[in-house]
Parts: C-alpha cells; sequence; structure tokens
C-alpha cells in the first residue's frame, strides 16, 4: 500500500470511529431530568455556613494545585519514557511481547516514583484537615500493593494488544477495544466481591432500599452493605457497583452513623437510582466510546516504532494512553455529572424530601470539606458530581414545582 493509500485509510478509519461515537454518545447522553428547571438561588455562604465554605475552598484550592502538578509530572516523565524508552528494547532477550512486558513495568514503576512525592504531600494535607488517619508507611505499603495490581492489569493490557497486533498487523485496535470492553465488564461484574470490610446493614437501611427499589422501578432485591472505613478517614460516601446479579449499595460506616436517617435514605435513593436507570452498564458503554478512538490514536502514533507488535512500540503506547485519557476527561465528567445529576433527581422523586437532599449537601461540605461552588474551569475539567451549590439548587427547585419549600438548613 502505497503512503497516500495509507493515509487515506486512516482518514476512513478516523471518519467512521468519529461518527460511531457520536451517534453511541448520543443515545449514552440522554437522562430524564427535566429540562429548564428553576434556578433558585443559593447564596453559598448562607446555605453553606461562610466559616464551613472558607476551609472547604482552602483545603481543596491546595490539592487542585497539587493535582495540576502531578498531571504535569505525569506527562512529561511519559513524554520523556516515550522519547527514550525504546532504546531499553534493544538491551533485551526476552522477546517483543515479554521486552513489552518490561517496557511497560519499567514505564510504570518510574511514574510511581515520579508520583510518590505528590501523594505523600497529598496525604500530609489530608491528616492535617483530620480528613485521614493513614500513617505514611501505611500509605505507602498500599500504594505498593496497589501497584502490583497496576503491574497486572499493565500486562494483561499489553498481552491483548501486542498479541493481536503481532497476528493481526494494523488492524488490531477494533478486536483488542472489544476485549478491553469484556474486561471492563467482568471487573464491573466481580467489583463487589474484591471490596473488604463490609458489613450488612441495620434492618430499617435494608427496608429502606427494597421501598426505594420499588418505588424507582426495581424488581429486584438490591442487596446493601456498610463498608468499615472509619479507621481511616472520616470523609462520607457511598456507591453503587456491580452487574446483574452482582449489583449492591455500599455505605461507608462514615455516612451511615454520622448523619440523620432521612439524609441517609436520600443517599440510598440516589445510589438505588444508579442502579435502576442502570448508569453502570451505561458507563461500560461509554468505555466502549472512549477505547476505540483511543486504540485508534495508539495504534496511529506507534506506526513509527514498527507498530504495536514490537516492544519498542510500548512506551509510546503508555503515553498515548494518558494524554487521550487526560484530553476524554471534561467530556468523561460531563457524562459523569449527568448520571449523578439523573440520580439525585430520581431519589427526589422517590423520597419527596427536598428538605433532606439540602441538609446532606451541607453535611457533605462541613464534614467532608467539599467545595460546594469550585471554580468553573475545575468544575467543567474536573469534577465527576455536580458541585454542592447545584445539587442545593435542584433539591430547591424540585420543591418549587412541587409547591413546597425545601425547609431552612442555613448556617447558624
Amino acid at each position: 500500500m502505497t503512503a497516500g493509500a495509507r493515509r487515506a485509510a486512516w482518514a476512513a478509519v478516523a471518519v467512521v470511529v468519529a461518527v460511531a461515537a457520536v451517534v453511541a454518545g448520543r443515545a449514552l447522553w440522554s437522562t430524564i431530568v427535566p429540562a429548564g428547571l428553576p434556578r433558585p438561588a443559593v447564596d453559598v455562604d448562607a446555605t453553606f455556613g461562610a466559616a464551613a465554605v472558607a476551609e472547604a475552598e482552602s483545603f481543596e484550592a491546595f490539592l487542585r494545585v497539587l493535582s495540576i502538578a502531578g498531571i504535569v509530572a505525569t506527562v512529561v516523565t511519559l513524554g520523556l519514557y516515550a522519547w527514550r524508552g525504546a532504546r531499553f528494547a534493544r538491551e533485551s532477550a526476552a522477546g517483543p511481547v515479554g521486552t513489552g512486558f518490561l517496557l511497560g513495568m519499567l514505564g510504570l514503576a518510574i511514574l510511581w516514583l515520579v508520583e510518590l512525592p505528590f501523594s505523600v504531600v497529598e496525604l500530609w494535607w489530608l491528616k492535617r484537615h483530620d480528613v485521614t488517619d493513614v500513617g505514611y508507611l501505611e500509605a505507602i505499603g498500599m500504594q505498593v500493593a496497589a501497584l502490583g495490581g497496576t503491574f497486572l492489569a499493565i500486562c494483561l493490557a499489553l498481552l491483548v494488544a501486542m498479541g493481536l497486533a503481532r497476528l493481526l498487523g494494523a488492524a488490531w485496535w477494533l478486536p483488542a477495544a472489544a476485549v478491553f470492553v469484556g474486561i471492563m465488564a467482568g471487573l464491573t461484574f466481580a467489583s463487589p466481591y474484591l471490596v473488604p470490610g463490609q458489613e450488612r446493614p441495620p434492618r430499617w437501611a435494608q427496608r429502606e432500599v427494597d421501598r426505594l427499589a420499588r418505588a424507582e422501578g426495581l424488581d429486584r432485591t438490591v442487596p446493601l452493605r456498610v463498608e468499615e472505613v472509619s479507621e481511616f478517614t472520616s470523609a462520607p460516601n457511598a456507591y453503587a457497583t456491580g452487574l446483574g446479579s452482582s449489583q449492591r449499595v455500599v455505605l461507608w460506616d462514615t455516612l451511615a452513623d454520622g448523619f440523620p436517617r432521612d439524609q441517609v435514605r436520600v443517599v440510598l435513593g440516589h445510589e438505588v437510582a444508579h442502579l435502576a436507570r442502570r448508569h453502570l452498564p451505561r458507563s461500560i458503554g461509554w468505555f466502549a466510546v472512549t477505547i476505540v478512538p483511543t486504540a485508534v490514536a495508539i495504534a496511529f502514533v506507534t506506526r513509527r516504532r514498527g507498530g504495536m507488535g514490537e516492544a519498542a512500540a510500548v512506551p509510546v503506547a503508555l503515553f498515548a494512553f494518558v494524554v487521550c485519557g487526560l484530553l476524554a476527561t471534561p467530556l468523561d465528567n460531563a457524562l459523569s455529572r449527568r448520571y449523578e445529576a439523573e440520580a439525585d433527581w430520581t431519589a427526589l422523586q422517590a423520597t419527596r424530601d427536598p428538605r433532606a437532599m439540602e441538609g446532606l449537601f451541607v453535611g457533605f461540605t462541613r464534614r467532608g470539606l467539599s467545595d460546594p461552588d469550585p471554580p468553573g474551569w475545575w468544575h467543567v475539567l474536573f469534577d465527576s458530581h455536580p458541585s454542592g451549590r447545584e445539587r442545593v439548587q435542584m433539591a430547591r427547585a424540585w420543591a418549587q414545582l412541587h409547591g413546597g419549600a425545601s425547609g431552612d438548613t442555613r448556617a447558624p
């Protein structure tokens, strides 16, 4: 194939992938949140408490700077590794795939060492604000353990990509993307069984989950578990996890034991809504939308290193993967915010308790140091949830549409 024909083929692939991504993305983008909701005024200082807002803003402002510095360090490190890392391929006798594994693990180890100081500083900041009690050595040990799991994931991804590239040549990216989607679905199914320290909840909480599941249109029982995290952190949290028969809702004990029942009920309604609105399988669909163009980009940029079947291409592939992930982050987070807003709305419809929802997010700011009104640029680029101000605004909008007041949760 001539150079011109190759360029035309890559252009055609890019067009087909882009059109498919737009069509699939539009289907995944839709939610049941009504368009044109009222936007009641929210005085952030009056609602959340001026002192709490100031503390949360200071807390998160430092973490934002640290996060941006960490991203820059990551990109620079992997960029340098993509430039110079291929020379290590000539010094290995492990074969193309084995050498690719070594290069992938070496790149990950270098990146971990670069990111370690940022992790230590972040832990210092969290400890200074009494958000966590984890010690420095314990945290580093946990990171080393997590690094082992990441090594395995990198090796699996390289095995799939390099194996298919050596078998199929430049067309490896489409079947590889399908395999990655299958792996993501499998991990989502297995995830509830991989988290230790989950206990059975109080009976009243499971009864609420059962009632909310019926109200939100689920025709099956949703197990509820309480995860013991108070030994490590004071931050409140909850999440829905699993796929199909493995689905469940998990409350952190910091939330289950530290918030009023009506506010916990709202959280349960929100997490059940993630299951009722099929957010987890839809997120897998969104992963498919993003992993296909990412695989195409990796296949394109690794051509000069002999293609993805060659070990010398691995450093470039790692760099391209991270850059593609960063470029997709704003869109990923925009979709996540839409799903979180849909879960809030569904919870309001099921609990009919906007007062409790407003109180919940006020509590998140005061106890979790969550900035209720972050800078707009940060919110658009990096926030995966609506801001506290936006969530209070939705609670008040629901109350306004239903002829009630959202209650007075203002700080004294």
